[in-house]
């Protein structure tokens, strides 16, 4: 996951135009919108890393996968506006589901079960 979250996040920066371009119209500012997703890709990714904050990359991440969602959906209603085939903008939406499965399950907080002197420990 931080490598998907770090890679995405730099292309925030590396491709802004492009990414630009799949913004949908109703939102205002879309450089801002970029360079702002972008930030907000590379703190969590950057969170993933270190367990004390794992749990809340997670959660901001997963926040972050569904606010990009109707970018998905523009492009799924402009098709023609992209030069990418349509059925991978379908593609897309089942890898969007499992990507917020993959972030669920990879910043789950670390189950933990009594050892037989009652102490907490890693399970």
């Amino acid at each position: 996951m931080f490598v998907w979250f770090f890679i995405g996040g730099i292309a925030h920066f590396v491709a802004t135009e492009a990414e630009m371009k799949i913004v949908p119209p109703y939102i205002p500012w879309p450089r801002a919108a970029v360079l702002v997703s972008g930030v907000f890709e590379l703190l969590g990714a950057a969170g993933l890393l270190w367990r004390p904050t794992r749990r809340a990359a997670g959660i901001g991440l997963f926040a972050l996968t569904l606010a990009v969602t109707p970018c998905h959906v523009y492009m799924l209603q402009r098709p023609e506006l992209f030069p990418v085939p349509v059925w991978a903008l379908w593609l897309r939406l089942p890898i969007q589901v499992a990507l917020l499965a993959l972030i669920v399950w990879c910043s789950a907080p670390e189950r933990r079960k009594a050892d037989s002197r009652g102490e907490d420990r890693p399970a």
